[in-house]
């Protein structure tokens, strides 16, 4: 398929999805299950209404969601008795496969919600979103309920940048929009239609994310696309327009960190499929440098750059899934 063609064809708009009665009729036609996730970490301001608000439309008013869970890194705030409170499952990764320790990073919890989780689709929401509306897990799992081809689809929208009381249309997806995208029309052109690679609402099939590794940290977005996508290939992944998508943003340091991650797992896709090679060993080690008044100098910070497995190696989780149906 070419990118165009799939521009046209797999790019939808969240309203196409918003009869939620006929979506729950195809759910049940088809006897499918399906999970949503919130992988969390301090995210008090805004996990309760964002459950709330999901709960309300997609579980009590519409039996869309057949479960709402937070799989959360820890939070020292009240994020997870918030959690319970407004009514969703609530996990402590640590807990979960506990045998194979436990590592600090998005991905690590998208990974072991998935190993909790019953749902035959799996949609994941990030917790900070502040305009959070039914239309970010519906407008992902409904292409998958409508087209029985589609196995990962993954949202797109506006992102304003906030700063200080200001708000500015936009400006959000700095990394995105300078390093994610130039990387992929340059070394995945098949992917460069995707507005927001690295999107935090996303929903696919189980058989399909359960059968690709996930970067514990940063990279799980780059890394689930290009991994996706050389399973599945172009005409089984879609994207959707969800127009706006107000979230806090990250200081300027953070996004370095964010980037580096993000190019050592691009850097690991390319390695991997031989499109590139490399004299030296990829470093986990990010060298940034600092200033203090006149003084600059270094500072050297290591990351936990690896990869959980395709959860579908795991025995414990063919165990699990073997003993729920």
């Amino acid at each position: 398929m070419k990118i165009d063609e799939w521009i046209n064809n797999n790019t939808y708009h969240h309203s196409s999805f918003s009869d939620i009665g006929h979506l729950v009729e195809l759910k049940k036609k088809k006897n499918l299950k399906i999970s949503l996730a919130f992988p969390t970490l301090n995210e008090e301001e805004t996990i309760a209404n964002g459950i709330g608000v999901i709960k309300e439309e997609l579980q009590i008013k519409y039996p869309l969601l057949d479960e709402i869970a937070v799989m959360d890194s820890g939070s020292i705030d009240r994020t997870r008795e918030l959690a319970r409170q407004a009514g969703a499952k609530v996990y402590l990764n640590r807990d979960c496969l506990s045998e194979l320790g436990t590592i600090t990073g998005k991905g690590e919890n998208l990974w072991k919600s998935l190993y909790v989780l019953e749902g035959d689709i799996i949609a994941w929401v990030d917790a900070d979103i502040r305009n959070i509306h039914p239309k970010f897990v519906y407008g992902t799992v409904g292409p998958l309920l409508e087209y029985d081809h589609l196995k990962y689809v993954k949202a797109f929208y506006e992102r304003p940048l906030i700063v200080g009381k200001k708000t500015r249309t936009s400006g959000g997806g700095r990394v995105t929009e300078i390093l994610a995208r130039p990387l992929l029309a340059n070394f995945f052109p098949e992917l460069s239609g995707f507005l927001q690679p690295l999107s935090g609402e996303y929903a696919g099939r189980r058989e399909i994310l359960e059968a690709v590794p996930f970067r514990v940290g940063y990279g799980v977005e780059i890394g689930l696309l290009i991994d996706i996508y050389e399973k599945c290939g172009l005409e089984g992944l879609a994207q959707v327009d969800m127009d706006r998508r107000v979230h806090k943003h990250q200081r300027l340091t953070s996004l370095g960190k964010m980037s580096f991650a993000i190019l050592h797992t691009f850097f690991t896709r390319l390695r991997d499929q031989d499109l590139v090679s490399f004299k030296n060993k990829l470093s986990n080690e990010f060298r940034l440098v600092k200033r203090r008044e006149e003084d600059i100098f270094l500072k050297n910070e290591r990351f936990t750059l690896v990869e959980r497995p395709p959860m579908i190696t795991l025995e414990q989780y063919r165990r699990k899934r073997r003993a729920s149906e």
